[in-house]
């Protein structure tokens, strides 16, 4: 990853910290997509003051009942940027592909989810990580026998890949809702993780303008 903006980024960390900002910084994607390892690059160097890791997790039943509230106690406190392994937004995918949520929960929340965030006085970047179904296949099928990441693999994770399709029309229709979504390839996961870097830096310079 370029130095130079990795630099940046930890500038922009401490203009956050310092200006009592909030800001987060939502990674979706497809299961191998490269979500977690995305943000452990771009944390490697941060202060740790400066921000916070939200990972992948289970919601309660609770949570699943009451959605936007639940997440708005999770979002970033003054002087913290949040990335997030996953955000509000599985309940825009997962949730309603893989039953986990009613066509009422998710027709709400899609009706709902840009006005409950333009009232939450935080900076919000979204970006999706892209992998084609035949890339995500590999990563998984690696993931299941690697001796060392064998525990992310999970029964839902070949599930998902059967329904890439269903994933597909899913992600268009969140697409719509705001057209702020940063889209970056991660055939490459390196150079994608580069590309997600720049969009950060990108997306803090403007924050802090």
């Amino acid at each position: 990853m370029s130095i130079e903006n990795l630099i940046k980024l930890n500038e922009f960390a401490e203009q956050v910290h310092n200006q009592g900002k909030r800001v987060a910084i939502l990674l979706e994607g497809r299961d191998g997509a490269g979500k977690s390892g995305t943000i452990r690059e771009l944390t490697r160097y941060l202060p740790p003051y400066t921000y916070k890791v939200l990972p992948s997790f289970m919601p309660t039943k609770r949570m699943m009942k009451a959605w936007l509230p639940e997440w708005k106690k999770l979002l970033p406190e003054s002087g913290q940027i949040v990335f997030y392994d996953r955000s509000w937004y599985s309940r825009a995918l997962l949730q309603p592909v893989m039953g986990w949520c009613s066509d009422r929960q998710y027709q709400n929340f899609m009706s709902k989810v840009i006005g409950w965030e333009c009232s939450q006085d935080v900076s919000i970047m979204k970006i999706w990580l892209s992998v084609d179904e035949a890339k995500q296949r590999a990563l998984l099928e690696r993931r299941e026998s690697d001796p060392l990441r064998y525990w992310k693999f999970s029964p839902n994770d070949a599930k998902t890949v059967s329904k890439f399709d269903d994933i597909s029309i899913k992600k268009q229709s969140m697409f719509s809702t705001d057209n702020n979504w940063q889209i970056i390839d991660m055939s490459d996961k390196d150079q994608g993780r580069d590309n997600a870097l720049v969009r950060v830096v990108d997306f803090l310079a403007k924050s802090m303008a």
